[in-house]
This record gives C-alpha cells, structure tokens and sequence, in this order.
C-alpha cells in the first residue's frame, strides 16, 4: 500500500494514499479498533451541517465564496454517498464525537485539494469555522434522528395503520371468543380486535410526532462550551435557516446552548415514544402469533402466510417467522432504551460525552422499528384471513356468554348455569334449562351474540 505523510498539531502520520482523510482520522483509526462503524446516517448529517455552516458563514463575510463553494460541492458528493470509503471510524470512539468531526472536515478539505490540485481548504480554519466537535456531533444526532423518523418510522407506521383500517372495516362483523388473562371472555368482533391493534399504532405515531420538536432544536453555534466562541453573532440564527432549507426540514437554533451541548433529553423522551412503539408491536405480535397458532391443536382462528418451511426435521410445519422477527426486534429496541437513559444521563458539566454510543443506539432503533413494520405488514399483517368456522365455534363455545344472562336470571344464578355446563360439557341453554332457570325459547331470546359486541349492525 502506497502512503502519503499528513501532520497535525501532534506531528506527521502515514495516511493511505487511496483515501482523502488527514492525520487525526488516520490517529483515530489506529487508536479505536472497537466495535462497528459510525451509522452512515451520522456522516450524512454531517454533510448537511457542514454545507450550512459554510453558508452562514459566507453570508456572514467569514469564509470566501469560493471555498464555500468548494465544501457545498463536496458536501453533496457525501449525501450521494460517492465517498462512503472515506469514513472508517467507529462508534466507540470519544464520547464527544470529536473525531468524526475532524474525519468530516479532512475529507472535505482533501476532496476539495483533489478537485483544485492543490490545497484550497484547511480542515479547522476553514471547513471547521465558527464550529466545534462539541456543538456539531450534537446538530448532526439532531439532523439524523428528524429523517430517520420522518422519512422511514412514520411511512412505515402509516402504511401498517392503513391496512390495519381495511382489515378492521373487513372483519367488524365477524364475531369470536375474546379473552382476558388468557381465559374465555364475553364475545367481541375481529375487527374490534383490530381496531385496538390499529389505535395503539396510531397514538404511537401521534408519540413520535410530539417527540421531533426536542430534536429540531440544534446546538450549532454554541462552539465548545455553549458561549459561541469564535462564532459571529448571527451565525446559528443563519446557520439553522440554511439547515433547513437544504433539507427541506424543519431546524431551529436551541434557545440555551448549554442544554443543547450538555443534555440529551430529547432523546430519552423520543427514544420513549419508539420503546412504546416496540411494546405496542410485542403486544400485536404476539396475538396474531396466538390467534394463528395450531392449526390444529392451537387457538386456529386467522390464518397468516406461509413464507417457508419451519422445521429441518418436521415435515410440513410452518411457523410465524415474521410475527418472531418483529419480537426480537421490540425486546433490541427495548435493550437500547436503557443505552438512551444511561447515556442521556452522562452529561457532566458542559458536555455529554456518551454521545456517539446514544446517537448509534437511537439510530437502530428507528431503522430496526421500520424494517420491522415494513416486512410485518408485507409479509404477514395484510394477508391474514379468518378461519370462520373455528371463530364461530370458539364464541358459540364460550361460556362467559353467560354474562348476558345477569339481567335476566342474576350473576350468582348465571354462574350457577356455567359451572354446570363446564361440568357436564353441555351448552349453557341446556345447562339452564335442566336447572329450570329459564326455557331454550328464553334463552333464544336473550342471547344474542352480535348485539354482546355493541358492534353497530
């Protein structure tokens, strides 16, 4: 491998001569072989904030309009992902993102070097102007998280509600068994079911849409410790305008950068709306996983798709692969909740410095949570079926419809005729009919099992 010497503060470094970074992400990578890679995500918010800054900057008379130029162009090469190889640092790195940071701003400054021929840009006085790690690691968690939300949880969400709505409306006249703690209950309808499914979902969506307003407030402009050193009045006030008409969202400037740059707050709050997310997925889940189980010694009552085989050694079995791939995803979410909180909770003085690990948790949570409702709703949600006959047993079965009978023969009466009937593994008429409690044409007229559900007809 051919080589080229790069220095910094600290002296000269070896850097491949392939790569465009400079010597503090060539220390960094010598100095950190722990763990998986900073998310992509990161380093494309990174090529947003770096484009606005520098446009704030020019605005402001700070940075000449061609070296502006310069890092808009590059800038737009990250977003393409046309410089992915340039970017080798991991996660578990300094907690302060610091050396993502100056990864970012090395590419940039050699890319624009490449582009020129010669040195046009210099990495801390240029790229890095009227910024510090400590203000854009924090801009860049912000800029990560509103489009991973945005732009991949909530489509995802709003597509499984939608076809939850339609297999609500298909089903509201379908009647079966519910069950609480697991044991018989009163009659409902499947699409009553379903309407709690696609409810739960909804106020997930509605969570997550309160907890962006946290993340839109950006630390850009508070420099190192909050005070805005080195940083021209006006630039975060610009620096945000900038932010959000290259996004095409919406990114305020954070009224007390010392909370910007110390507190994580905001994303323990939306990491808390995704954990409720996951709870409510585990939840749904898991009873259409008890719902399609069997088929023939289970509950039986829907049918799900049958996507492949599910055993090496039973013949013919098929499993809820998709149903157990969404579990497994709430309990990560779950796992990473708790990595939000700690690290949220490390912000000593001026500066969080648990933050690549926060942002990294975050980010696959959200990825995660998307993946999951996309492949849920494809493979699985929208091909459900009913298995009619079974429901229809199941619900004229359950003895619990003896609840409608309170009104006319009393609770201790209408518990007497159930206990019969489980005993005697009769039906509940003719139970109460051989306890002279009531007559079969009585018992007719009572029991309705449609009108049990206060389903509208």
């Amino acid at each position: 491998m051919e080589y080229r010497i790069e220095h910094d503060t600290m002296g000269e470094v070896k850097v491949p001569s392939d790569k465009l970074w400079g010597a503090q992400t060539q220390r960094s990578s010598m100095n950190f072989k722990v763990g998986k890679l900073m998310p992509i995500e990161i380093i494309r918010a990174f090529a947003y904030l770096k484009n606005a800054a520098a446009c704030a900057n020019m605005d402001l008379g700070r940075l000449a309009p061609e070296k502006a130029s310069y890092i808009m162009i590059v800038c737009d090469q990250i977003l393409n992902g046309e410089l992915d190889e340039n970017f080798p640092l991991v996660v578990y790195q300094t907690g302060s993102g610091t050396q993502t940071n100056m990864n970012v701003n090395e590419v940039i400054a050699g890319r624009a070097k490449e582009m020129a021929g010669v040195a046009v840009l210099h990495p801390n006085d240029d790229v890095n102007m009227s910024q510090s790690s400590n203000d854009t690691f924090p801009t860049a968690m912000s800029i990560a998280s509103v489009f991973v939300l945005e732009d991949r949880v909530l489509p995802a969400l709003n597509t499984m509600i939608v076809t939850l709505k339609s297999l609500e409306a298909k089903y509201m006249k379908v009647i079966k068994t519910g069950r609480t703690h697991l044991q018989d209950a009163v009659p409902m309808t499947f699409g009553q079911e379903i309407s709690g499914w696609r409810s739960m979902l909804e106020h997930d969506y509605d969570n997550i849409l309160k907890s962006l307003d946290g993340l839109r407030e950006i630390a850009l402009g508070g420099t190192a410790v909050g005070t805005g050193l080195n940083a021209p009045d006006g630039f975060a006030e610009r620096a945000a305008e900038a932010l959000t008409s290259l996004t095409k969202k919406e990114f305020i400037t954070a009224p007390n950068k010392f909370h910007s740059l110390s507190s994580k707050d905001a994303y323990v709050f939306a990491h808390g709306a995704l954990k409720a997310l996951a709870a409510d997925l585990m939840k749904m889940a898991n009873d259409i996983r008890w719902l399609s189980s069997g088929p023939r010694c289970g509950l039986g009552e829907i049918l799900i798709p049958e996507n492949e085989p599910g055993s090496s050694i039973m013949p013919g079995k098929v499993n809820p692969t998709q149903t157990e791939s969404a579990t497994m995803v709430a309990v990560r979410v779950m796992g990473n909740d708790t990595v939000v909180g700690l690290a949220a909770s490390q912000g000593n003085f001026e500066l969080n410095v648990f933050m690549p690990v926060l942002i990294d948790a975050f980010i696959e949570s959200a990825n995660l949570l998307a993946d999951s409702l996309i492949s849920l709703e494809e493979k699985c949600v929208k091909g459900i079926t009913v298995n009619s006959e079974k429901m229809d047993e199941n619900a004229h079965r359950s003895l619990m419809v003896a609840a409608a009978l309170n009104l006319h023969i009393g609770y201790e009466n209408a518990a007497k005729v159930a206990k019969k009937a489980h005993a005697d593994n009769s039906t509940l008429c003719e139970a109460g009919t051989s306890l002279g409690l009531f007559t079969a044409e009585e018992y007719d007229t009572w029991i309705d099992l449609m009108a049990m559900t206060g389903a509208k007809k």
